[in-house]
């Protein structure tokens, strides 16, 4: 007589959804006419195999007389290594292994059959030219500046900058803090009308209580360097250039207040675009500087053997303090005040009053060019001096680096960026100015 199968909404074994009349699952080929009505004393086993989510439940011991194919019988213990295959032709990928089991023409044996490695599932090449994400190296990076097969964000051109030209160099970071860099520079190399060379070197902070103050250093950084490469070939006094040229800057920024905003850029409450800005211009005998703003300028000279100097005065609160004899420095850079800026680049500027001043070195040196989010780890001249490597005029591309990490290793909490322009070995009777 034969024994009654039992009434089986799921296969035991995987738990793939069975219909009734099944003798075989769909998914696994368990032997469904194994399955006894299992009265509450039959014994049971834990299946193997189970998916990530947890645990097979427990399902009848099969009765001795299954006989199960020699690749795939159980161990001495009794725990199944795979469930066998059944008579379906093609059947789907287990649920239990991820592999597939196809039949063989003979019906005891059976293939195991593991997916294609070389057709495994993937995003899909970007085409030549389309800009490749950083992290996946597979992904395209949409207008919004995320990878569209792993989500990452990608980092902006001006998160980190680095610049060689000739005897000068500049970095530029975003720090650890700041969502951008707001921080812009330009370096250039002319020649004057007595065919000596003449370097020099800019360098513009935004604003960030402003709008646009990204576009702001930029678009001041960019203006100064043409006024100056137009200036000094012709024969205009360097210091009178760099005047020139931060008043060009000034009208580059003034401009942007003018461009139409969009609606993401429009915060009424916001000032007009603006930034600070700080240069040098180094010849023969001779080195300029020249800005508006609390970014500055130092002097440190190769043979250590004279003091370094910081060449420029902040446009700030603590500057302003201290000028008037109302606080020492030490107690004005201790205020919380202390770095709000009293002079600027902007359409909501005070009256635009520009900075210059030259000098004659009796030696060479290194002029170091840079933003409060340096010097706020090196404020003293002698600070500044200590992090300068001794050989920073032969590798001024190096120097900048190194000092862009001495910001980042103090903290990072601003953008920072720093120029290096070597100053030569004057001519015979140079002196001071």
């Amino acid at each position: 007589m034969m024994s009654q199968m039992p009434q089986l909404s799921a296969c035991p074994s995987c738990e793939w959804p069975l219909e009734s009349g099944d003798r075989f699952c769909g998914a696994c080929g368990y032997d469904l006419s194994a399955v006894p009505a299992r009265p509450d004393d039959s014994p049971t086993i834990a299946m193997n195999g189970a998916p990530p989510g947890g645990p097979w439940p427990e399902v009848p011991h099969p009765p001795a007389e299954v006989h199960l194919p020699a690749d795939l019988r159980g161990t001495e213990s009794g725990e199944h290594a795979l469930p066998p295959s059944g008579p379906v032709v093609g059947s789907p990928v287990s649920p239990v292994s991820g592999v597939r089991f196809d039949r063989s023409p003979e019906p005891d044996e059976y293939v195991l059959q593991a997916p294609d490695p070389r057709v495994a599932a993937g995003p899909p090449t970007p085409a030549e030219g389309t800009k490749v994400c950083v992290a996946c190296r597979a992904g395209r990076v949409d207008d919004d500046g995320y990878c569209e097969n792993c989500g990452h964000a990608q980092p902006r051109e001006r998160d980190h900058m680095e610049q060689e030209a000739g005897p000068i160099a500049a970095v530029s970071d975003r720090g650890l803090r700041h969502h951008r860099n707001e921080d812009a520079f330009t370096l250039g190399t002319s020649v004057l009308p007595d065919g000596s060379p003449a370097t020099f070197a800019v360098v513009c902070d935004g604003v960030s209580s402003a709008t646009r103050p990204d576009d702001a250093s930029l678009a001041a950084s960019r203006a100064a360097a043409d006024a100056l490469l137009a200036a000094l070939p012709q024969g205009t006094h360097p210091q009178q250039a760099m005047h020139e040229a931060i008043v060009s800057a000034s009208r580059a920024v003034n401009s942007l207040a003018a461009e139409p905003a969009t609606a993401r850029e429009h915060q009424p409450h916001q000032n007009a675009p603006a930034c600070t800005i700080v240069g040098s211009i180094v010849t023969p005998s001779l080195l300029v500087v020249g800005w508006v703003g609390d970014s500055r300028v130092y002097w440190v000279p190769t043979d250590r053997s004279s003091p370094p100097a910081r060449l420029t005065e902040d446009d700030s609160w603590a500057a302003q303090m201290v000028a008037a004899g109302l606080m020492n420095e030490a107690e004005a850079y201790a205020d919380e005040r202390a770095h709000a800026i009293t002079g600027w680049l902007g359409a909501d500027a005070y009256e635009l009053d520009p900075h210059t001043a030259s000098f004659k070195p009796d030696r060479p040196g290194v002029v170091v060019v840079c933003t409060d989010g340096l010097w706020n780890y090196a404020e003293a001249a002698d600070e500044m001096a200590e992090a300068v490597p001794a050989d920073a005029a032969a590798r001024p591309l190096h120097t900048a680096r190194v000092l862009v990490g001495h910001a980042l290793d103090g903290g990072g909490h601003d953008n920072v960026t720093v120029a290096v322009v070597p100053f030569p070995t004057p001519p015979q009777g140079a002196g001071s100015a």
